[in-house]
C-alpha cells in the first residue's frame, strides 16, 4: 500500500509529530510504501521524493512577508497545488492528514479530493469544531464548546485564541469558511484518540458516521523495571493555564511536608522562580531521564481543567507503574482504571488538590495496589498492534472505494 502521510511538521516537535514519525517508520518497515508532506523546516527529518514543502511560516518572525499569513493560514494555494504534485507523482492508495490547520490549511483536502484518493485524518486536537483547539474559554478559565453546534464568531466575541481580536477574527472566518464549503465532508474516516472527542465530533452533522475511536499508542519500556519508588510526587508536562499550574503550585504549598518534583516547559514556566523548599524544578526532560523520573514517583498529577483529548503524560506514567491522580474531565477517565491504576478527582480547586495529594501520599498500601495495577495493565495499545488496526482501517475504505466503483 503507498500512503502520504501528511502533517505541517516534519521533526518532533510534539505528539502528533512523534505519532507520524513512529506510524510511518513502522508502517514502512513492514512493506509499505511511505511518503510524507508538510511545511519546510531544517529540522525535518522525513519528506518526499520531489521534495517538495510549502514555505516556512513563522509567526513571531518580524520579516515583511508575515503581513500575507493572514490570507495563508485560510486558504493555501500554494500547499494545494505542491501536495497535488506529490500526489500525481506518488500516486498514494490513501493519503493520512494529521494536523493541517493554518501553515498547510484544509485547502489540501480540496487538492487531494479532485485527485479522487481516499483520505483518513486523525484528530489530535479540537480543530475541527473549535477554533481556538482547546474547547477552553482562555478569558475565563472554564470549558467552552459554544462553537461546537453553534456560531464560529463566538470566538471572535470572547477573543479565544491567545487573547487576541485579530487572531480571533481569522480563526472565526477559517472554521466558517470551511464549514460553508463542506470541505471536511470528503474526507472519508476521522480517527479520534477518545470517545470523549468522537462524542464531540459526533454533535456536528458533518462527522456523524464517519468517526473511529483508537487510543493512543504507548510504547513499554523495559528500562524501568528494577527502578525503586522514591518519596517524590510528580508532575511532568506543559506549565500552562488549561494544565491549572498555578493551582498545582498552590497545592504544593499547601503540602510543605511532602516534596514534589515538576518537569516541562512553557508559557508559565515564570511562575516556577521562586518555589518553597519541597518544590524542586528539573526543566524539560526526555529519553531515559525522563524515564527514571517518572518510573521512580510515588504518583504523577494531571491537573488539566480543560477537555482532555488522550494525554501521552497519563499513558506514559501508568506504562512505568506509577498511578496517577488526576481531574475527571475529557477523555482522561478513559484512560485510568479509578481506583486500581489511580485516582481521578471531581472538584478542581487547588485545596482539594492538596486534600487528595496528601490522602494518597500517606496511604501506601493502597499506592502499592495500584502500583502492581499499572504493572499489570494489558489493555494499552502498543505501536504494533495500533499500526495494524490503522492499516485495517486503510484496507476497509480501499474495499468500500473498489465496491462503489464496479
Amino acid at each position: 500500500m503507498k500512503i502520504l502521510i501528511v502533517n505541517k511538521f516534519l521533526y518532533p516537535q510534539g505528539g502528533a509529530e512523534t505519532y507520524i514519525l513512529k506510524t510511518g517508520d513502522y508502517l514502512q518497515k513492514h512493506g509499505h510504501e511511505v511518503q510524507y508532506f508538510g511545511m519546510q523546516d531544517d529540522r525535518n527529518l522525513v519528506g518526499n521524493e520531489l521534495n517538495l514543502e510549502t514555505h516556512h511560516l513563522d509567526f513571531r518572525s518580524k520579516n515583511i512577508s508575515r503581513f500575507l499569513y493572514p490570507f495563508r493560514i485560510i486558504y493555501s494555494f500554494e500547499a494545494k497545488r505542491k501536495i497535488q504534485r506529490v500526489a500525481r507523482q506518488f500516486k498514494p492508495d490513501i493519503v493520512h492528514f494529521n494536523n493541517i490547520n493554518y501553515q498547510l490549511t484544509p485547502s489540501i483536502i480540496d487538492g487531494i479530493a479532485e485527485l479522487g484518493i481516499p483520505m483518513v485524518q486523525t484528530v489530535h486536537d479540537f480543530q475541527l469544531i473549535c477554533p481556538n483547539h482547546l474547547l477552553l474559554n482562555l478569558r475565563r478559565k472554564k470549558p467552552c464548546d459554544l462553537c461546537v453546534e453553534g456560531n464560529k464568531w463566538n470566538c471572535t466575541y470572547n477573543k479565544c485564541i491567545h487573547g487576541s481580536l485579530i487572531k480571533s477574527i481569522l480563526g472565526s472566518i477559517e472554521g466558517k469558511l470551511y464549514q460553508k464549503r463542506n470541505t471536511y465532508n470528503k474526507i472519508e474516516r476521522f480517527i479520534c484518540p477518545s470517545y470523549f472527542l468522537q462524542s464531540m465530533l459526533a454533535r456536528d452533522k458533518r462527522f456523524q458516521g464517519k468517526t473511529e475511536v483508537l487510543h493512543n499508542f504507548i510504547e513499554i519500556n523495559q528500562k524501568s523495571e528494577g527502578l525503586k519508588k522514591k518519596d517524590y510526587v510528580l508532575y511532568f508536562g506543559r506549565l500552562s493555564e488549561e494544565k491549572d499550574i498555578t493551582g498545582l503550585l498552590r497545592a504544593c504549598r499547601l503540602c510543605p511536608e511532602i516534596p514534589f518534583v515538576i518537569a516541562g516547559d512553557g508559557p508559565l514556566k515564570h511562575l516556577l522562580s521562586d518555589l518553597p523548599p519541597n518544590v524542586r524544578y528539573v526543566g524539560f526532560q526526555k529519553g531515559d531521564a525522563l524515564l527514571r523520573l517518572v518510573a521512580q514517583a510515588r504518583f504523577s498529577l494531571y491537573f488539566s481543567v480543560w477537555y482532555e483529548n488522550c494525554p501521552l503524560s497519563v499513558l506514559e506514567s501508568q506504562s512505568l507503574g506509577t498511578p496517577v491522580l488526576a481531574n475527571r474531565i475529557g477523555g482522561i477517565p478513559e484512560l485510568i482504571i479509578d481506583g486500581k491504576t489511580g485516582i481521578l478527582i471531581n472538584e478542581f480547586s487547588p485545596e482539594n488538590y492538596a486534600k487528595q495529594i496528601h490522602m494518597l501520599y500517606q496511604d501506601r498500601e493502597k499506592l502499592a495496589v495500584m502500583e502492581k495495577g499499572c504493572r499489570e495493565r494489558s489493555d494499552f495499545l502498543t505501536l504494533a498492534s495500533y499500526c495494524e488496526r490503522l492499516q485495517h482501517i486503510f484496507e476497509n475504505i480501499l474495499e468500500s472505494r473498489y465496491k462503489d466503483e464496479t
